[in-house]
């Protein structure tokens, strides 16, 4: 774990629109759909408490877009950062917070970011991102990339959505837009000051919908994951089914929010239902 004199903290970045997700984030922030049944907040949420980190002391969240929704969801375990009108991206986001961060230094964890290594359980999976950390240099978790040298990489790795950053660095971010690659993790790299540690385990970014229904594919592991609150009179085939959800039809690699319904006359595939009136193809 790292030593640092003025501690640590962390803050979960949940603000964004998730535009890629649409129509779902309609309905929902991205933040807060589910994956295996378990919001993607939530996860990141418990991912830290994982590691020790609880409590509106030491993690925050910021919100935005359908703001009032994440505030509900938080509650009161977290310290809430509400930005008005546009969110302020990565790093105003994190600039932000700088008097509730105030001379520690922080985990930043993007809230649709879905982890899992089947060797460690949530948080003890990423500690190896802090462990024996200077406080002074910036690092990210990562995965090899398929294209070392292409564009978005980081020492030849794909970003996997934590990263870890100096309490000198996040006292000079203002409160504005602007986002950590330009304003934080690219002049570290240039100056010889980023570290990517490998990340072991399975990584989506859930940004779109196919690579969310394979995340929740994947949550599911290799049979279906039935809520006990829904009604199952049909066929689920290596599916999530939420809460309260009624499947009299059939359903394959599909996901299926709380209430959602299938209809005995509905054979579906690779798609993801919210309640009755909204179906939205992963391909």
């Amino acid at each position: 774990m790292a030593r640092l004199d003025g501690g640590l903290c962390a803050v979960v970045l949940a603000a964004g629109e998730g535009t890629r997700l649409r129509p779902l984030t309609e309905r929902l922030p991205k933040a807060l759909c589910p994956v295996g049944n378990v919001s993607l907040l939530d996860r990141a949420l418990a991912r830290l408490a994982g590691l020790g980190l609880t409590g509106p002391q030491q993690v925050a969240v910021n919100a935005c877009y359908l703001g009032d929704q994440v505030v509900e969801q938080v509650g009161t375990r977290a310290h809430l950062s509400v930005e008005q009108g546009a969110p302020l991206g990565t790093a105003g986001g994190i600039g932000n917070l700088r008097d509730w961060i105030a001379g520690r230094g922080v985990l930043v964890g993007n809230a649709d970011a879905y982890l899992a290594d089947p060797t460690s359980p949530p948080g003890p999976d990423i500690a190896a991102l802090l462990h024996d950390w200077d406080g002074e240099s910036v690092r990210l978790l990562g995965q090899p990339a398929p294209d070392p040298t292409a564009p978005g990489t980081f020492d030849g790795h794909l970003f996997t959505g934590f990263s870890l950053l100096p309490w000198r660095l996040v006292r000079e971010l203002p409160p504005t837009f602007g986002d950590l690659v330009r304003a934080v993790w690219r002049p570290a790299e240039a100056a010889g000051r980023l570290t990517v540690v490998p990340y072991p385990g399975t990584f989506y970014d859930t940004g779109t919908p196919a690579d969310y229904l394979t995340a929740n594919l994947h949550a599911a592991g290799d049979d279906s994951l039935v809520d006990p609150t829904a009604t199952v009179t049909g066929h689920c085939h290596h599916s999530v089914i939420g809460a309260g959800a009624t499947v009299r039809g059939t359903v394959t690699r599909c996901v299926l929010w709380s209430g959602a319904t299938v209809h005995a006359d509905e054979n579906l595939h690779d798609v993801i239902r919210v309640d009755e009136d909204l179906t939205v193809p992963a391909s």
